[in-house]
């Protein structure tokens, strides 16, 4: 039997179908080639068409076919999503207004007055967050601010949620997928109706729930149709991007951490208490394989610029011809720890939660035109994005995080040996690679959702570790000395 998976991305969309016997990839494909546009009409303002996800969905399924696999045997499909995004529908299941994705910031204020009014032990017991710039925040900006359209909404959704609906024609969503928006009540385990209520919303705006693993919804016989599967596909899985990159890596128990570095960069560590930081830097959710007999959350830790601000630097560098990101990790490489002394501050995506939702902006400092090239820009912008993670790693180790091994998939930043190094030595854990992605980890879903694999074990047997990135203790001096000049120089982070 064959799964699919798919991995909604504001930048793409990827699609893997996994081979259930042998666990292997027989066909991974993206689309489109180049990044999607984010439409920003107002300053802090970030927006997608939702459409334009699921024509990504059509586009890449053609593009497996045309890899030779035939689409008819698929079994079951399994959905990974980006995080936070507000999809507003009617009763017709029509869209309506642009999705507002996460690294949007317009709901800061929003989010910050909820908190204020119900105050920090309500937010931090029930919700384990502040509602900060969260899915809820953007649904209560709508409420605000667009009275008319949100008089017509019929359910607030996920982006992941979006794409099953469209699928399937049935609208539900998850617990995790809840508690990503700060929709979820952890004491009361069930949707967070109190504070729907502090802001006169009615609790039937939100789906019924359904498990995060396990038969969710079945394509329709129509859509399967026109996509070329058979009937009965069910939809198994969902999770958002950064649990479905820990359960892609098999992280899954207590103690465990994950991380990746695409578009915006995570480090998510998996736990069985429910833990929240006060300070709102690092924020918890249920993890895709919460039960009721096995707690598990997951502490997230979040860089909104790290991909993106690598992709804007090579667009930046690119305006005279092609330039690659295999060119700048080699210039990157023959510069030395530190970049020479020019620092770079990634923070240019919107508000950063490691800084309490405030939009630093991205900074460059100290360059010096006799002694800085390019190589140093781009170590430093890698170095950077390294140092902003680690902010957020020592808040989730000061929660009882571990600290000794993160394991990643081969892939984004961390096709980057200076990268990679960098993200040991900085964090001073042992960085594990391995051969996969969200889009194979959300077919793995798929197949353990379906009953296939009769168990995570099982489902992970086939995942292929690549290589162990050991910190260097010989160099643990001068990238501490590095990130330590980063933090002093920090803008209003104080």
């Amino acid at each position: 039997m064959v799964f699919l998976g798919l991995d909604i991305g504001s930048s793409s969309t990827k699609l893997a179908v996994i081979d259930g016997e042998s666990g292997r990839t027989l066909a991974a494909v993206s689309h489109p080639e180049r990044e999607l546009d984010i439409l920003s009409p107002h300053a802090g303002f970030a927006e997608q068409d939702p459409m334009v996800w699921l024509d990504c969905v059509r586009q890449g399924l053609a593009k497996i076919a045309a890899k030779g696999v035939d689409l008819s045997r698929i079994q079951a499909i399994g959905i990974s999503y980006q995080m936070h995004g507000l999809v507003l529908v009617d009763e017709n299941h029509e869209v309506l207004r642009p999705a507002i994705i996460w690294c949007d910031s317009r709901a800061v204020p929003y989010g910050q007055a909820a908190l204020d009014a119900l105050g920090a032990d309500y937010c931090f017991d029930h919700l384990l967050n502040s509602p900060g710039n969260f899915t809820a925040a953007k649904l209560r900006w709508v409420q605000e601010n667009e009275p008319a359209v949100f008089a017509q909404v019929h359910k607030a959704m996920l982006p992941g949620d979006f794409i099953a609906m469209k699928l399937s024609g049935e609208i539900n969503t998850t617990a995790s997928g809840l508690s990503e928006g700060t929709f979820w009540d952890y004491t009361q385990r069930g949707p967070a109706l109190d504070l729907l209520k502090h802001w006169g919303m009615p609790g039937a705006l939100l789906p019924p729930v359904v498990p995060n693993i396990g038969e969710q919804s079945v394509v329709s016989d129509a859509v399967a149709e026109q996509l070329g599967l058979s009937r009965g596909v069910k939809i198994s899985y969902r999770a958002g991007d950064q649990p479905n990159n820990a359960f892609s890596l098999n992280v899954l128990q207590p103690g465990e951490v994950a991380a990746t570095a695409g578009t915006s960069g995570v480090i998510y560590g998996v736990t069985d208490q429910q833990v929240a930081d006060r300070q709102s830097r690092v924020n918890t959710f249920v993890h895709v394989t919460d039960t009721e007999s096995a707690r598990r959350n997951g502490v997230l830790v979040c860089v909104n610029g790290t991909g993106r601000l690598y992709s804007w630097l090579r667009q930046l560098l690119a305006t005279g011809g092609e330039v690659s990101y295999p060119l700048l990790n080699d210039l990157a490489a023959q510069v030395p720890v530190g970049s020479d002394g020019l620092i770079f501050h990634p923070f240019g995506n919107g508000a950063e939660r490691i800084f309490q939702n405030r939009n630093l902006g991205a900074h460059i400092r100290h360059i010096d035109f006799n002694r800085h090239g390019l190589g140093h820009m781009v170590r430093a912008a890698q170095e950077g994005i390294v140092f902003a993670l680690n902010q957020g790693f020592d808040v989730l180790k000061s929660l009882g995080g571990s600290c000794e091994v993160i394991k990643v998939a081969r892939g984004n930043m961390f096709l980057s040996d200076v990268f990679t190094r960098a993200f040991a030595n900085t964090t001073q854990a042992a960085v594990e690679l391995y051969d996969t992605d969200g889009a194979a980890g959300a077919a793995r879903g798929a197949a353990l959702g379906a009953g296939y694999y009769a168990s995570p074990d099982e489902a992970f047997a086939g995942l292929e570790r690549l290589a162990v990135i050991e910190p260097d203790a010989s160099a643990a001096a001068e990238y501490q000395d590095a990130y330590q000049t980063w933090q002093r120089d920090l803008p209003g982070a104080e």
